[in-house]
């Protein structure tokens, strides 16, 4: 019996707590009370006064809990962007009852999702009955994936301010947080607007080479002898130039490292988000060339111990509608720590991937994965094209531009130096031995790996 009272009490201050006028009346009525001990004669005033606040307080509870209808409605995108701010609207009505209060003070504050920071939270508003009101927060999402908003709180004022209600709206919705793709609609309409140099994509182009035949034109000062069509001369008896453009129907295919090495953090995103955004990116542009785009992911754990998930395998597919079944397939992926495989990763590839294809491998390479590295892209490499794409710390660009006051700083940048010569000389091996790639930092990633898809496409070598 004791417990359960126990429950209730506590169920009822976690519900509803006393106000600030509660503690002005009970100090009032404390103060007579003193009055009282020392003049009895002032003990009816005692009273009145009691009875009165105790009509006051009953009151004002009964003002509070008497609205009939409490409604939250919350409007939030079904899918964010992660590390960009998105704006969240709440929208409360109310119908007051008989003898309720006609007009409520409450402070509001929404159970956002807990990977994301917020702004403009908690925030009072005044609420009629009867009417609507609105109010506007933002959330920046920090981590990809399914996120859920719980819910909305609410601390609700009576009308005399004795009471506090503590008001919970079960409003529960859940979007999917996809990696940034601010990138792809930046270059989307920078391509519109033919300014692709602000993003650094070089844009190459060629007049009538390629190895796809595209048409047929007058010849120009500078044409090539071999493109010259001479029937089409002799017909039209004015020369005539074969104009060719880079081929299509080409596939490229990405090979994505889920391991311990891309959970390092440059900035607020992780080296693996930084992949994402740069394979989106580059896939929207070859989407756009006419190729098609799929990517296999490896290095993702054991899912049955709980700490890893399943791999995943997109084969190619064409047209821009790509985008959104990419973004359907990784936005929820995550790096582990886990150390990856790229001998198996590779042998999985070759006997999913049989056409020839353009293989990017996203990864953050270290000396002693090259050996085995080296081994895995050589085997990739009899029947594709392959391009490494490493990150690199931005500390070390940091470490190498800081200048050097003592001798802390002069062991810290030798041994950064020494570190630089070591992996300059292992992408030097893969270079000796065929292998395209690219060691950048984070945020050089997606324009340098564009950049070098649109080298590869000019020149044929796919």
């Amino acid at each position: 019996m004791f417990e359960l009272i126990k429950q209730f009490i506590f169920s009822l201050w976690h519900r509803l707590k006393p106000g600030k006028n509660f503690f002005i009346l009970a100090c009032i009525l404390c103060v007579l009370g003193i009055v009282v001990s020392i003049w009895p004669e002032f003990l009816w005033l005692w009273n009145i006064t009691l009875m009165f606040s105790l009509f006051l307080v009953i009151s004002d509870f009964y003002r509070l809990y008497g609205m009939q209808n409490f409604q939250i409605e919350r409007s939030a995108p079904g899918k964010m962007s992660l590390g960009l701010w998105h704006d969240i609207k709440l929208t409360l009505h109310y119908e007051a009852g008989p003898f309720s209060a006609k007009k409520l003070q409450m402070a509001v504050f929404d159970w956002y999702p807990v990977n994301c920071e917020f702004k403009h939270l908690s925030q009072k508003l005044e609420l009629e009955s009867g009417q609507w009101a609105t109010l506007e927060y933002q959330v920046k999402p920090l981590k990809r994936g399914n996120e859920l908003f719980s819910g909305v709180q609410c601390l609700i004022n009576s009308p005399w301010q004795f009471w506090i209600r503590n008001y919970h709206v079960s409003e529960t919705s859940s979007t999917m947080v996809y990696p940034n793709f601010a990138a792809i609609s930046q270059y989307a309409l920078l391509a519109t607007e033919n300014r692709l140099s602000q993003l650094g994509i070089r844009k190459i182009r060629r007049r009538g080479e390629g190895m796809d035949f595209n048409q047929l034109r007058e010849y120009r000062e500078g044409d090539s002898l071999k493109q010259i069509d001479w029937k089409a001369t002799s017909r039209m008896r004015k020369l005539i130039s074969r104009e060719y453009q880079d081929e299509k129907d080409q596939e490229i295919i990405f090979l994505l490292d889920c391991g311990r090495r891309m959970l390092s953090h440059d900035g607020e995103l992780s080296h693996f988000d930084h992949t994402l955004n740069a394979m989106l990116l580059l896939s929207y542009v070859a989407l756009h060339q006419g190729d098609a785009i799929g990517f296999s992911t490896f290095g993702t754990g054991d899912e049955e111990d709980g700490h890893g998930q399943s791999q995943r395998w997109f084969p190619a597919k064409k047209g821009m509608a790509t985008i959104q079944s990419l973004l359907n397939n990784v936005y929820d992926l995550h790096a582990r720590a886990v150390t990856p495989d790229y001998t198996q990763a590779v042998t999985q590839l070759l006997l999913r991937q049989k056409k020839r294809a353009l293989i990017v491998v996203l990864t953050n390479l270290r000396d002693e994965d090259s050996h085995d590295l080296l081994n895995a892209l050589q085997l990739l490499k009899r029947k594709h094209l392959v391009i490494l794409a490493s990150l690199k710390e931005q500390a070390l660009e940091t470490v190498m531009d800081k200048p050097v006051d003592d001798f802390s700083d002069a062991l810290l940048l030798a041994s950064t130096c020494d570190y630089q010569a070591q992996r300059k000389k292992m992408f030097e091996n893969l270079y000796a031995r065929g292998i395209n790639y690219l060691d950048v930092t984070p945020d050089k990633l997606a324009v340098r790996l564009v950049n070098r898809y649109l080298d590869i496409k000019s020149s044929g070598q796919l």
